[in-house]
């Protein structure tokens, strides 16, 4: 098997390039959301997440939640004015993110502080229509905003924003979408980050978009894939002011786009664990922060990954026929010479992760397990296999199993190796359980030939030992930086895979 590792991505703090600012200040200048999902609230957490230092300037009050936006207040331009200008006259800002603004006065207060200023980054979402499809700019106010767009270095319009300042229709197709990119582009002279975001299917590619040349490229696309939630609250808002954030940070449009983009993809992914509102909810901003993952949500994660396979154990006739007691006995025999074959190689992986372990307890636990396997090969050999006439080769499956857990001890990663060898525990145990369940639901026939077998599938040392496992599996899964957690699912799920594939090897090798 490949070895359990995944190709880099950008990192969520990558290092700061020389001479640059370790924290941005980065001022919000955007309207309220009283649930905290867009808006203000949704700027200053995607700040935060990305390392900035976050202020805000509001621009209008809402009543609204998850379904819907109610009424909108816009205070008088003046005060936003006078908010402005007492952040200026104080803190030097770095970067400027500009949302929701109302009306035209509002617009032209921005405007003349942003050409009196004049920042180093300015972002502007130009929130005109909301997620739920309601109008957060009048539309007297739509001809000072296009006068505002020549200000900013990067645009970011949703579809039907894109469409409404180009003044055509809202484009289907990707195409039709970064054609209206380079209208806007070169009506404006800024750079347009192009949403895929409301398109159909599953890609969800994002584009940036210049034809003044403030890229390598006039087109620079990021592609990915659409995550599948209704959480989506405040995307666009997150987004806007992430991209304020790291270009800050980085200095680079296409660098930051590539950070970001896996950051709001991970906070869709996550967004579910927040449970907010009965609408369309917020996506979890700090979804990489190591601190804010609940105990057990990462051995629920891999749960979810477990089932499909753990259903397919149940379902193949190996498993059925050994707790009927009519598999063939050549059957079993070649199922515990492969065992033990496999033990011997999952116990010299075990130690290695004992070696690896960051903590006392885990240390201790690994090497308990790695001890336990030596104890039950040897075992095997005494009491059945010395016996009997058995292959004692590594079939296929055993050595592909072997060789996967081997990869992961040599890729260095202490949660890989562990997320590797669980499924030995989790799956089996599993998958004991139930044969043991079927067996004691039969009321135990007398004459059963695998009786003394079945009968050990009951040990509750095994079923806590398994608990111990996986509370360590979480523990570093929760710890552990993007990267590594996803390569610690790939090396989870190639296990579980290969544990359906050993309970089959013997009715394929019959």
């Amino acid at each position: 098997m490949p070895a359990a590792t995944s190709q880099a991505t950008p990192a969520v703090f990558p290092a700061v390039r020389p001479g640059r600012r370790d924290v941005p200040r980065v001022l919000s200048i955007a309207g309220s959301d009283p649930s905290g999902g867009a808006g203000i609230q949704a700027d200053l957490k995607s700040i935060a997440a990305h390392g900035g230092y976050g202020m805000a300037a509001i621009t209008a009050l809402t009543a609204q939640n998850t379904r819907g936006v109610q009424d909108v207040h816009v205070p008088p331009a003046a005060f936003l004015t006078r908010q402005l200008d007492a952040l200026s006259e104080d803190i030097n800002i770095d970067a400027v993110k500009i949302g929701m603004l109302g009306d035209a006065a509002v617009i032209e207060a921005v405007r003349a502080w942003l050409e009196k200023v004049r920042p180093g980054v300015v972002v502007v979402d130009p929130v005109m229509v909301a997620t739920s499809g309601d109008r957060l700019l009048q539309e007297s106010a739509e001809a000072a905003l296009r006068q505002l767009l020549p200000l900013a270095h990067l645009i970011t319009p949703n579809l039907a924003e894109l469409a409404m300042l180009v003044g055509g229709t809202v484009q289907e197709s990707w195409e039709g979408a970064l054609e209206q990119g380079r209208t806007l582009a070169a009506v404006t002279g800024a750079t347009v980050l192009v949403k895929g975001g409301h398109l159909a299917g599953d890609e969800c590619p994002d584009a940036l978009v210049n034809t003044a040349g403030g890229l390598d490229r006039d087109v620079v696309v990021v592609p990915g894939k659409r995550v599948a939630t209704r959480n989506s609250h405040g995307t666009g808002c997150s987004l806007s002011s992430a991209m304020a954030t790291v270009q800050a940070r980085l200095g680079d449009w296409e660098a930051a786009l590539r950070e970001v983009k896996p950051w709001l993809a991970g906070a869709l992914e996550a967004s579910a664990q927040l449970d907010v509102g009965t609408g369309n909810g917020p996506v979890h901003h700090f979804h990489h922060f190591p601190a804010l993952r609940g105990e057990g949500s990462f051995a629920a994660e891999l749960w979810t990954e477990a089932e499909t396979d753990l259903q397919a154990i149940y379902a193949l006739p190996f498993i059925g026929d050994l707790a009927s007691g009519s598999l063939p006995e050549n059957q079993f025999a070649y199922y515990l010479a492969q065992d033990a074959i496999y033990l011997n190689g999952y116990s010299r992986v075990l130690a290695r992760a004992s070696a690896l372990a960051p903590t006392e307890a885990g240390q201790l636990f690994w090497a308990r397990s790695a001890q336990q396997c030596l104890e039950v090969e040897s075992e095997l050999h005494r009491s059945w296999l010395s016996t009997r006439p058995v292959e004692r080769v590594p079939g296929p499956v055993t050595k592909s199993y072997v060789d996967h857990l081997l990869a992961a001890s040599a890729s260095g990663s202490y949660g890989v190796l562990a997320a590797a060898v669980l499924p030995c525990f989790w799956l089996y145990a599993e998958a004991g359980a139930a044969l043991h369940g079927r067996f004691v639901a039969a009321g135990e026939p007398a004459g059963h030939p695998y009786a003394d077998w079945l009968r050990t599938y009951a040990d509750e040392g095994f079923a806590e030992a398994t608990r111990e496992a996986i509370s360590l599996v979480d523990a570093a899964g929760r710890a552990a930086s993007e990267t590594e957690r996803a390569a610690m699912i790939t090396a989870f799920r190639q296990s579980c895979r290969l544990e359906v594939e050993f309970f089959d090897a013997p009715r394929l090798h019959a």
